[in-house]
């Protein structure tokens, strides 16, 4: 499995529309591609205006395709201007738990 974490930094004047459509594209990751499995949004306990994504795809080929859906275009064309700095994003592959105990996230 392909793991992708993110951190996100909101401009704090834009934080009720930056979720929305977060959770927009979060919905339609899990909803409409077969091969994400989780999409986990989480608001940082110690600044609302943080947020961090977990993602697990079943390749890193699928989260390549997942960057060309239209959900996550939308995301990136909706809120480029209300980030308040770079994406900070990381990427792995799973040790534990095995590939085998995954299940797509309802």
């Amino acid at each position: 499995m392909f793991a992708v974490m993110v951190n996100v930094h909101i401009k704090p004047e834009y934080r009720k529309e930056f979720v929305e459509a977060m959770l927009d594209d979060a919905r339609g990751s899990v909803r409409n591609e077969s091969a994400c499995l989780l999409f986990n949004v989480v608001q940082d306990s110690e600044d609302e205006n943080c947020l961090h994504l977990y993602e697990v795809y079943a390749s890193a080929e699928a989260f390549e395709e997942h960057k060309k859906t239209p959900h996550f275009v939308r995301w990136v064309e909706t809120t480029k201007n209300w980030l308040a700095s770079p994406l900070e994003i990381a990427t792995g592959v799973h040790l534990f738990p095995d590939d085998g105990v995954w299940k797509k996230q309802a």
